[in-house]
C-alpha cells in the first residue's frame, strides 16, 4: 500500500506570479540637493522602484545652478525632490519659480525636502509657492518617500493624460479647417496621415486606402486599386505603394490587417500596428493603417478616434467636390456637343431657308408671269365678245332663222364672257396670292418710261370700260423715265385702272394721268364713282379690307388690290395715296415716286 501511496505522490509545482507586461521607457527624477548622503540615501530607498512596468531613471543636481541648466536640457522630468536650503536659504524656492514661471512646466510634480523647517514656514510655502508636496527630511522614511512618489506620479501621470488630451484636441480642431478645404483626395489622405503623427506625437509610418461604394462609377484612371481598393497615401516605408502600377499587392503582412478592417467596420489597436475604419455618407469606405513604434495609450485612442470620427465629412467633401468636377467636365463636353449640333442645325437651316426663299421668288415670278401672260389676252378676249353681242343687236330685220342663229350666237359669247370673267378673277387671285407670299420680292430694275406704260394698262383695259358705258381717257406727259420693275408696275397701274372700271358707275368717266410734280413722278387714276367716306379712310390698302363702295357690274373683289399697288409703290421707294371729297364725288388714287429714290435715267 505505500508503494502505492508512493507511486500516487505528486509533487505540486507553485504558480508563478504573473507578471504586468513590461512598458516601454521610465519615470524621470531629479534629486536637487547639496548633501551627497541624501542622493545616495534616495538612490538606496528607491532602488528596484517600479510603477506601471516602468522603473525609475534618477538624476542628480547638487546646487540651484546646477538644477537649473539640468531641467532646461531634460524636459521629461516627472518628480523634482527638491531642497530648500542649498546656496541661499531660499534657493529651492527661487528655483521653483525658475521651474514653473521660465520653464513653463505646469505638470512637473515638486516635492520640498527641508532640514530646517523654521526658515521656510510649511504654510507659507503652500500658498505662495506651486508645490505638490512639503516634508521635512526626518519624516521622508523610506515607506514615506516611496508612498509621495507613488501619489506624486499618478497626479503626474493624470496631468500628463490630460495636457496630452488638450494638445490632442487644439490639433485636431486646428486641423478641421484644414481638412475640409482640401479639394484632391490624395492631398487630404496626406494631410491626415501628416496629422495622426502630429496627435500620436510619434515617429509613425502608414498607408490610407480608400474602397468606393460599387454603385458609383469608377474614379478617373490616375488611381491605383490594390485587391479592389484605392490607395491613397502613404508615408515612411509604406510610400512607395503610391505610385505602384494597378493590381501590384501590399505587403502580405498588412494587406490582410487592410482587408480585415474594411470587413470588420471598426478600428483596431494592436502593439505597433492600428488600423482606422471611416465610413462616408456617400458610401465610400477608408482604412488607416498606422505603424508606430509605441504602443498606443488609452489617450491616443480616444483622441485619434475622436479625428477619424470627423475625417467622414472631409472625405464626403472632396468625394463630392471629385464627382462634381467629373460632371461638370461632362456637362461641358455634352454642351460643346449640343452646341457643335445646334450650329450644323443652324446652318442646314439656313440653307433650308436659302432653298426656300430661291423656290419661292421662282413661284411668285411664274405667277407673275403667267397670270400677266393670261390676264392681257383674256381682256382682250372679253370686250371683244362684249363687241359682238352689240353687232348680233344691230340687225332686227333678218327671218327667223337669222333670230335662232343670232340667238346661238349670243349663247355662245355669254358662254365666252363667263369663262373668260372667271378665269380673270382667278389671274387675279393668282396675282394676290403672289404678291403677298413673296415677303422677299427681288425688283429688276430697268429703264421704265411711266407715260408708255400707262398707256399699255389703259388700252388693255379699254374694252371692259366700254362694255360698261365708261369713258377712259388719258392725259399722259411726254415719257417720263425712271429706274424700275416694268412689270410690277404695270400690275399696280393695271390693279388701280380696273378698280376704277369695276367701281365707277356705268357711264361714268375714269382719266388716267401721268405727270412730274414737285420732284416726282406721279400716276393717277381719277374716277366718277361713289367716292369714299369717312370710315373708308382706316381701310384704305389694308390686306383683305373691302371699301364701302360695291362694284357696278357684279364683278368680283379679294380686297387685295389696293395692298398690292401700295407694296409695289413703297418697293420703288415711293407711296400710294387716296384722295375723295366726299361720298358720291369720285375719288383719285395715285402712286407718288420720288426721283431721287428711284433714279432718274
Amino acid at each position: 500500500m505505500s508503494d502505492a501511496m508512493d507511486d500516487d505522490w505528486l509533487e505540486l509545482i507553485p504558480d508563478e506570479a504573473a507578471e504586468a507586461p513590461a512598458r516601454a521607457g521610465t519615470w524621470t527624477i531629479a534629486v536637487i540637493d547639496d548633501d551627497p548622503a541624501v542622493h545616495e540615501g534616495t538612490r538606496y530607498a528607491l532602488a528596484g522602484y517600479s510603477l506601471d512596468g516602468r522603473g525609475l531613471d534618477i538624476l542628480s543636481a547638487h546646487s540651484a545652478q546646477e538644477a537649473r541648466a539640468l531641467l532646461a536640457e531634460r524636459r521629461d522630468v516627472a518628480i523634482v525632490l527638491l531642497d530648500v536650503v542649498m546656496e541661499t536659504d531660499d534657493a529651492g524656492l527661487k528655483l521653483v519659480d525658475y521651474i514653473r514661471r521660465d520653464l513653463k512646466e505646469e505638470t512637473v510634480r515638486i516635492i520640498l525636502r527641508t532640514g530646517q523647517p523654521g526658515q521656510a514656514p510649511e504654510r507659507r510655502v503652500i500658498v505662495d509657492y506651486d508645490i505638490n508636496d512639503y516634508k521635512a527630511k526626518t519624516e521622508l522614511t523610506a515607506d514615506k518617500l516611496f508612498t509621495s512618489l507613488t501619489a506624486a506620479l499618478r497626479a503626474y501621470q493624470q496631468l500628463r493624460r490630460l495636457d496630452e488630451t488638450r494638445r490632442g484636441l487644439e490639433i485636431i480642431i486646428d486641423a478641421a479647417p484644414m481638412l475640409l478645404d482640401h479639394k484632391s483626395m490624395q492631398r487630404l489622405a496626406e494631410g491626415v496621415l501628416t496629422q495622426v503623427a502630429s496627435l500620436l506625437n510619434v515617429d509613425c509610418a502608414g498607408i490610407l486606402v480608400l474602397r468606393e461604394d460599387e454603385r458609383e462609377d469608377k474614379r478617373e484612371a490616375g488611381d491605383r486599386r490594390e485587391g479592389g481598393f484605392c490607395v491613397l497615401a502613404g508615408s515612411g516605408l509604406y510610400g512607395g505603394y503610391v505610385g505602384r502600377d494597378p493590381g501590384w499587392p501590399l505587403d502580405p503582412g498588412i494587406q490582410p490587417l487592410v482587408e480585415q478592417a474594411f470587413a470588420a467596420r471598426r478600428h483596431s489597436f494592436g502593439d505597433h500596428l492600428s488600423t482606422l475604419y471611416v465610413q462616408t455618407a456617400s458610401g465610400s469606405e477608408i482604412v488607416a493603417l498606422i505603424d508606430t513604434d509605441r504602443p498606443l495609450s488609452d489617450t491616443d485612442r480616444a483622441l485619434i478616434t475622436l479625428l477619424a470620427g470627423r475625417l467622414s465629412v472631409a472625405f464626403d467633401n472632396v468625394i463630392l467636390y471629385e464627382r462634381l468636377q467629373r460632371a461638370n467636365v461632362t456637362l461641358e463636353q455634352r454642351v460643346v456637343e449640343r452646341t457643335a449640333e445646334l450650329i450644323r442645325a443652324n446652318r442646314r437651316l439656313d440653307m433650308q431657308r436659302s432653298d426656300l426663299r430661291r423656290a419661292n421668288s421662282l413661284k411668285t415670278e411664274i405667277l407673275g408671269t403667267i397670270a400677266h401672260d393670261l390676264k392681257n389676252p383674256l381682256s382682250v378676249i372679253l370686250g371683244r365678245s362684249e363687241m359682238l353681242t352689240d353687232l348680233i343687236g344691230l340687225d332686227q330685220g333678218e327671218t327667223s332663222g337669222s333670230e335662232n342663229a343670232r340667238a346661238a350666237m349670243r349663247t355662245q359669247v355669254d358662254h365666252i364672257r363667263t369663262s373668260a370673267t372667271r378665269l380673270i378673277d382667278m389671274i387675279d387671285s393668282l396675282m394676290a396670292d403672289a404678291m403677298n407670299d413673296a415677303l422677299d420680292i427681288t425688283l429688276r430694275r430697268e429703264p421704265v418710261d411711266l407715260a408708255g406704260l400707262a398707256r399699255e394698262v389703259c388700252e388693255a383695259n379699254r374694252p371692259l370700260a366700254e362694255s360698261k358705258g365708261q369713258s377712259l381717257t388719258t392725259n399722259l406727259a411726254a415719257p417720263l423715265h425712271l429706274c424700275g420693275d416694268a412689270e410690277r408696275l404695270r400690275e399696280a397701274l393695271d390693279n388701280l385702272v380696273s378698280n376704277a372700271i369695276k367701281y365707277s358707275y356705268p357711264g361714268g368717266a375714269i382719266t388716267v394721268s401721268v405727270r412730274e410734280e414737285g420732284g416726282n413722278y406721279v400716276c393717277a387714276v381719277a374716277d366718277q364713282g361713289p367716292g369714299l367716306s369717312p370710315e373708308d379712310a382706316g381701310r384704305l390698302f389694308g390686306r383683305y379690307q373691302r371699301l364701302s363702295a360695291k362694284p357696278t357690274g357684279g364683278e368680283g373683289s379679294t380686297g387685295l388690290g389696293l395692298s398690292i399697288v401700295k407694296r409695289i409703290a413703297e418697293l420703288h421707294g415711293g407711296r400710294a395715296e387716296a384722295f375723295s371729297d366726299g361720298a358720291g364725288r369720285g375719288a383719285v388714287f395715285s402712286m407718288r415716286f420720288p426721283k431721287e429714290t428711284v433714279g432718274l435715267v
